[in-house]
């Protein structure tokens, strides 16, 4: 079906018209601690930031020096950046020991894995089970990698949207079957178009070459100290970055058909044993656990995607079991980078952007991905990480060869139809700018973040940890230059950090059961 065609009646329907005002988007932001001397922070969570296991803004990731900012879900992109910018400002009030927040998505200086430390989640069952799967990840995959960090964009249209856009299609299912049809439309559609983001918005061209410590690489010098490709927007999504293994027995072959055939085969992941991890329960000669099970996957959040399609959880449920159950709330793009040149790790342009991009995938017609597509899928996003920039760059399209900016400049035209939509649902102009804006980089790749990365190393002679630490310290100043937090606000947010940590407190002092039978109750399949 043309595009336009399906776009038009979407222009002339005043409900729709009206839900696109009120589209959610919310962030996500990771971003290391580092000390004073530069490497990676080795002290504990600072504890006025509340309990990591309990508070549901500042939060760790996978170590205990990699913070998680969290935004709630809100239709205005202002309010969204605005949010965030006070998490910033409150931790970086409360850091300690001179540390500062890391500007970029690859790490400072890291002395190798044992310099990494795990994060800590308490005593209760479910803090330990959330240590012992980190540590799982490090028998599996090596902590290096865990300690990346980036921007998660957490997408949703309007609850409104979906009566209308439904009828309009003439569709007779349930509204939650063509709900979550559409969703996963969305979540195809990411993937084939989704190297796009890396090529906009990566920015991690060049390393320190302490990440790889003394590996062979296909990487280049770019100094003593630094390794980068000359074309690269990417590394943290190429090779080097997170995946999964491809050890024999532990790969992981997820359906995107639909999302039955998602959840089924990441249940299938998280229940099957896999030979190359029971090896480390075997080798293992303590007490302690090594990991939270020998599956192929732990839990499914091991599964490394670029999107998710996400429901809302409850308790103690597991993300499969949500989706099973109340369907896809709301679509998780996991590939942009922290961007070095913003304070925040995205700038609000970018946030304009990615929503047109967001609906543009979910409105287009999306086929179902076969083997075929799926490795054309991967070949497209690492060629454009590791050499996104290179003149003339080929990719493939319907196996079809097509140059990256013939093929980036269709997409950017294809969502002008999209980039309308927005402007007459919310009278905001901004989203042509931010259009614009991003068609000026396929006409000039120098325009993009990583070729600005590599051109400001060449021209101060800095390595890559010069020039990120030179970022850092820039965005530092530019938080305790901003007004002070507003005192209610700075209320709220002291408040919710004790509150976190008497909430966790409660949490370890209810607890019953011993932690083997916490686990086998968790695993237990909720839909037999």
């Amino acid at each position: 079906m043309n595009f336009k065609v399906k776009l038009a009646p979407l222009t002339t329907s005043p409900a729709i018209i009206k839900s696109l005002a009120n589209n959610l988007i919310g962030l996500e932001k990771e971003c290391l601690r580092v000390a004073q001397e530069g490497g990676l922070s080795q002290q504990p969570h600072p504890k006025a930031l509340g309990a990591p296991l309990t508070h549901s803004s500042i939060t760790t990731d996978y170590s205990e020096a990699l913070l998680e900012l969290i935004t709630p879900p809100l239709a205005s992109k202002k309010a969204v950046m605005e949010n965030l910018s006070q998490l910033h400002q409150f931790v970086y009030q409360n850091l300690e020991n001179k540390e500062s927040l890391w500007a970029t998505s690859m790490p400072c200086v890291v002395d190798g894995d044992q310099s990494i430390p795990i994060a800590q989640y308490g005593t209760s069952n479910i803090g330990q089970m959330k240590h012992i799967y980190r540590v799982g990840l490090a028998n599996r995959y090596g902590r290096m990698m865990q300690v990346i960090a980036g921007v998660h964009y957490n997408f949703s249209v309007a609850e409104s949207f979906w009566a209308p856009y439904q009828q309009i299609n003439q569709n007779t299912e349930s509204k939650r079957q063509f709900k979550d049809n559409t969703y996963m439309g969305m979540v195809r559609n990411i993937q084939r178009f989704g190297w796009i983001i890396p090529y906009l918005f990566g920015a991690s061209p060049a390393i320190c070459k302490s990440f790889l410590q003394g590996c062979q690489t296909k990487l280049q010098h770019f100094d003593k100290n630094t390794y980068y490709e000359p074309f690269a927007t990417s590394l943290r999504l190429g090779n080097i970055g997170y995946q999964n293994s491809k050890e024999e027995g532990a790969g992981v072959d997820v359906c995107y058909c639909s999302l039955d055939s998602y959840v089924q085969s990441l249940q299938a992941a998280i229940s099957t044993p896999a030979k190359a991890w029971t090896k480390i329960d075997e080798n293992n000669m303590t007490s302690e656990y090594q990991q939270l099970n020998d599956h192929i996957l732990q839990i499914e959040n091991e599964y490394y995607s670029t999107v998710r399609p996400k429901q809302i959880l409850k308790d103690l449920e597991k993300p499969t079991d949500a989706l099973q159950a109340r369907g896809i709330q709301y679509v998780e793009l996991r590939s942009l980078d922290v961007n070095v040149f913003a304070p925040m790790g995205i700038c609000e342009i970018q946030l304009y952007f990615i929503e047109i991009f967001m609906l543009y995938c979910l409105l287009k017609d999306s086929p179902i991905i076969d083997k075929e597509a799926h490795l054309e899928i991967n070949n497209n996003l690492l060629k454009v990480a590791h050499k996104g920039r290179q003149p003339d760059l080929t990719l493939t399209k319907n196996n079809q060869s097509i140059t990256l900016q013939q093929w980036g400049t269709e997409l950017i035209n294809e969502m002008q139809g999209v980039c309308d939509l927005l402007v007459k649902a919310t009278g905001k102009s901004i989203y042509q700018q931010a259009l614009n804006d991003q068609q000026d980089k396929f006409n000039q790749p120098d325009l993009t973040p990583s070729a600005k990365m590599l051109a400001e190393m060449r021209e101060h002679e800095a390595c890559f940890y010069e020039f990120v630490k030179h970022q850092s310290v820039e965005h530092q100043q530019y938080f305790a230059d901003l007004a002070p937090l507003n005192p209610d606000i700075l209320t709220e947010l002291t408040q919710k950090s004790i509150a976190s940590w008497q909430q966790q407190n409660q949490i370890e002092a209810e607890e019953q059961v011993d932690f083997a039978t916490f686990l086998a109750t968790y695993f237990a399949p909720e839909y037999a």
